[in-house]
């Protein structure tokens, strides 16, 4: 087992909305599809890196609370600004990391989820 998470999710009330937000903050293009009745739209990634989702259904409830993932940025400053043009919030950082790890931050998303954004060192 190369990494321990495989894929990840993260519940959106508006997934055009959601969508919208996060093609702003780090680019790229989301796959649509609905999966045994759960909309979702895929985050951009190339196998054997790990994938996501934004999903929408009844058993998925945003939240600022609990568990964290945080996605890949080349450039945090930029894209905490694109946060901020969407209307989510950075509620931490930026904050540089000891051990050549990387800066990163905290956001709340355009749905209530708390995020977090990684830029590598």
């Amino acid at each position: 087992m190369n990494t321990l998470i495989n894929w990840f999710e993260l519940p959106v009330q508006q997934l055009d909305r959601a969508v919208a937000f996060y093609q702003h903050v780090l680019g790229g293009e989301f796959r649509r599809e609905t999966v045994t009745g759960i909309e979702m739209a895929v985050f951009p990634h190339v196998k054997p890196a790990t994938g996501g989702a934004l999903v929408k259904g009844p058993m998925f409830q945003p939240a600022n609370g609990g568990a964290v993932i945080y996605l890949a940025t080349e450039d945090i400053n930029t894209a905490l600004e694109r946060v901020r043009e969407k209307q989510g919030e950075c509620c931490f950082g930026p904050q540089v990391l000891p051990d050549n790890i990387g800066t990163i931050a905290l956001i709340i998303d355009s749905e209530g989820n708390r995020v977090g954004l990684h830029q590598p060192a």
